[in-house]
């Protein structure tokens, strides 16, 4: 077949264009293309385009370059060679489909991505080129180039659809992102850019080089009506492909390109995600292929280098990018290092609480949010490993225009009907024991845990409740009087006659420790010895309320055995079990949904927060049918946001992700490789005296000596600290304020895990 198309090329080459030559074929992403060669070694380009194509355009691309041909760039660009009949575009046929062919000119170089030494003369010569072709190309009209085209940056929205056609879920979870950025960031903007005819499509085996600088660019078949940075955007977006540093290379080639054809501050501000935007259009493409089954090995070139690049990015902070980018062109920086907030946070202690604290010696300011990352405005960016919250990451993607849909569409409260409340019910309940229900929708844990108390106290009659020493439920005024955490602590109004603390079941300080095979027990058996106490005292129990791994009380796991004795004991006396996962659940923990299966128990009321909604008001008590029905007592349970629309479309789509990107089976994956790398710091380190968790719920207690097990409270400080600075945000937990908590979203990766244990490593070195 490839010879009969050989012997067919050379026939039209002789018969239609005089040229005597041997053809040879060539890659191409549409057209099908031949290298002719005559025995003189003059070379052609023949291009065989089918009847799909625009002839319209094909002429366009002819005009186009044509006028180059005659501009100072004579000879770096290939220009279309007549047919006998002086004809540029020659029309044929094969099988009976119309074609088009057209012969071009030969332009000597070589590839941009085989020319392995590129320094910055070369980069800077890519920029100057791209610069003074779009000068020459200024203020040209041809109405056949203004056309829809899948490649053009700034139709990079109808990528989303090609979403699902990339099976990794991270990789789909970043391109995902970026088409979201897109949407916010540059959708809005693009009627004010700049509009030109470009090449647009700049790439690594479409520019020529020679002698270290660009000589040439071809294939014009991208050639679009266009934002005018959408030229630069996409040559950039080559040039930085398999670069260690990636913006600076892109900045070699704006500032260059600035200096011969001056930009616009707004088209600089844009590149960072006109860059990552193309590159998202072209992973999504390559996956359409793939699902196709394309044999076109063109389609697939720079596949694996758009991944890597596309990883990069979203470490890279956008203003630090755009400060690159701006300085390059000798714009005003847009980063200001001096910055100290001290206006701003004057006027945070003016109209803020006084008691809500700031986190770090030199306080963050996060400006932008991307899954598991986090920017500031000094164009740092942080590993966010304590913000369970964003529980499927920050401004994911999916959950985000899932919100943005139902806002647009409908948002009120639950007096109307609506299918969302009852199949996100649905939805939840199937995930949970068969006996737990009935839904009742709340805006935050400490809403949940304060209308669990008080249903359990409607259904047994009963007041006194059991809390574990430590614990924290939240900040409701029953919430604080439930939390020794705070009731204790420095400001809090002590102990409640009716709360009754048991001991926390801690392995590692506890009176029983993790080498007794019977703590779980043991600890139950101090909770029997408080329920036969609170009854001799005339003071039955209402419920046990306890975290399923526990929180602030030092990022503990509960012994194993220990919920199911003490829900056994619970429910003799009478009370009920109520189950806080606010937060633990929503598959954190990796081998389970719920921290609850853990203890291989069913409680009675399950309080839900935090994760629900990554990071949108929404949390949820679940009971039983005769539960609610007590609850139902004739005043009525109203939530006047409890249950909304977009909190109901906003919860479905965090479970639709965490089942869609197997999130669950992540965290247990990239958690256990954090644990072991973790355990063998602490083999290591003597600071590090325990290393517990399950999943991505994971606790690191450091101590000045392992047998006194004194807490080393100002050593972790300065590791919080130091790690900060390294790019990692944590944080600080535990009785003592000397347990290291990590809690990332679970879009936590396991190269994040590694990097995170090697930078621990280094600072533990230091101190």
């Amino acid at each position: 077949m490839i010879s009969q198309d050989i012997h067919r090329v050379q026939k039209i080459a002789r018969e239609a264009y005089g040229i005597i030559a041997e053809a040879k074929p060539l890659s191409g992403y549409e057209d099908i293309n031949f290298l002719l060669e005559t025995q003189q070694g003059e070379k052609f380009i023949f291009k065989i385009s089918t009847a799909s194509s625009c002839l319209d355009f094909l002429q366009a691309q002819a005009e186009v370059m044509k006028l180059l041909s005659i501009s100072n760039m004579k000879g770096h660009f290939p220009v279309h060679i007549p047919n006998l009949n002086d004809e540029l575009i020659t029309i044929s046929s094969s099988g009976g489909k119309v074609q088009y062919i057209r012969v071009l000119s030969w332009i000597e170089g070589d590839f941009w991505v085989n020319w392995l030494d590129k320094d910055r003369k070369l980069y800077e010569s890519l920029g100057a080129f791209l610069g003074e072709m779009d000068s020459i190309l200024n203020g040209l009209y041809i109405s056949a180039a203004e056309r829809y085209l899948s490649w053009d940056i700034c139709r990079a929205s109808d990528a989303v659809e090609h979403l699902q056609n990339i099976h990794d879920p991270e990789k789909r979870r970043i391109a995902g992102y970026f088409l979201l950025q897109f949407h916010t960031e540059v959708f809005p903007k693009l009627n004010h850019l700049r509009k030109a005819i470009i090449h647009n499509d700049a790439n690594d085996y479409n520019v020529l080089v020679s002698d270290d600088k660009v000589v040439g660019l071809i294939d014009f078949g991208d050639m679009v009506w266009s934002a005018l940075i959408n030229n630069l955007a996409i040559a950039c977006t080559y040039a930085m492909l398999d670069t260690n540093d990636p913006i600076e290379k892109a900045s070699w080639v704006i500032g260059a390109y600035h200096r011969v054809y001056p930009l616009q501050l707004q088209e600089i501000d844009l590149l960072y995600y006109l860059i990552a935007s193309r590159l998202s259009i072209s992973v999504t493409q390559s996956a359409t292929q793939m699902q196709k089954k394309s044999n076109n090995a063109h389609h697939f070139l720079t596949d694996t280098q758009a991944w890597d690049l596309l990883q990069k990015l979203i470490c890279t902070n956008p203003i630090k990018a755009a400060d690159t980018f701006r300085k390059a062109c000798d714009f005003a920086p847009l980063i200001n290092e001096n910055e100290d907030y001290v206006a701003l946070l004057s006027d945070r202690k003016k109209h803020i609480g006084r008691n809500l604290s700031i986190s770090y010696q030199q306080p963050l300011k996060i400006v932008k949010g991307a899954l598991q990352y986090l920017y500031d405005d000094k164009g740092r960016t942080y590993i966010d490993c304590v913000n369970n919250v964003s529980h499927v990451g920050h401004c994911h993607p999916d959950i985000v225009r899932t919100m943005q849909h139902q806002i647009a569409v409908l948002n009120t409260n639950t007096r109307y009907l609506s299918d969302l409340m009852v199949s996100y019910a649905k939805e939840l309940t199937q995930l949970l024991p068969e006996k737990l229900n009935v839904c009742y929708f709340v805006n935050s844990g400490s809403e949940a845990n304060d209308l669990a108390i008080r249903m359990a106290r409607q259904y047994t009659g009963r007041k006194d409740i059991v809390v574990l020493d430590h614990a924290y439920h939240g900040t409701s005024t029953l919430a604080i009087e439930m939390s020794p955490y705070k009731f204790d602590g420095q400001g809090g109004s002590g102990q409640k006659p009716y709360i009754h603390k048991a001991l926390s079941p801690d392995l590692y300080r506890g009176c029983f420790q993790s080498d007794d095979q019977n703590a779980g027990e043991k600890y139950a058996a101090q909770i029997l010895e408080l329920l036969c106490q609170m009854t001799a005292d005339d003071k039955p129990i209402a419920a046990f309320i306890c975290e399923t791994l526990l929180g602030v009380g030092g990022q503990i796991p509960l012994p194993n055995g220990y919920l199911k004795k003490v829900y056994e004991y619970v429910h003799q006396y009478g009370g009920l079990c109520i189950a806080d996962e606010v937060q633990v659940g929503f598959g954190r923990v990796g081998s389970c949904f719920w921290g609850f299966e853990l203890q291989e128990v069913e409680p009675d009321i399950v309080v839900l927060g935090k994760p629900i909604g990554n990071g949108h008001p929404l949390a949820a008590v679940v009971v039983t049918d005769e539960i609610a029905d007590a609850f139902n007592n004739g005043m009525e349970y109203f939530n006047t946001f409890g249950g909304n629309p977009v909190s109901m479309a906003t919860g479905s789509a965090v479970l639709k992700v965490l089942k869609n990107e197997n999130l669950q089976a992540h965290a247990l994956r990239t958690g256990n490789l954090l644990l072991s790398g973790l355990r063998q710091l602490q083999n290591k380190y003597p600071i590090i005296g325990d290393v517990r968790g399950h999943g991505l719920f994971i606790g690191v207690e450091m101590v000045g000596d392992r047998i006194t097990k004194t807490p080393a409270v100002e050593e972790l400080n300065v590791v919080v600290e130091a790690m900060k600075e390294r790019g990692f945000l944590l944080s600080t937990d535990g009785p003592l304020h000397n347990v290291l908590k990590i809690k990332p979203p679970l879009t936590f990766s396991e190269q994040n895990a590694k990097d995170l244990v090697r930078h621990l490593g280094e600072v533990l070195d230091s101190i």
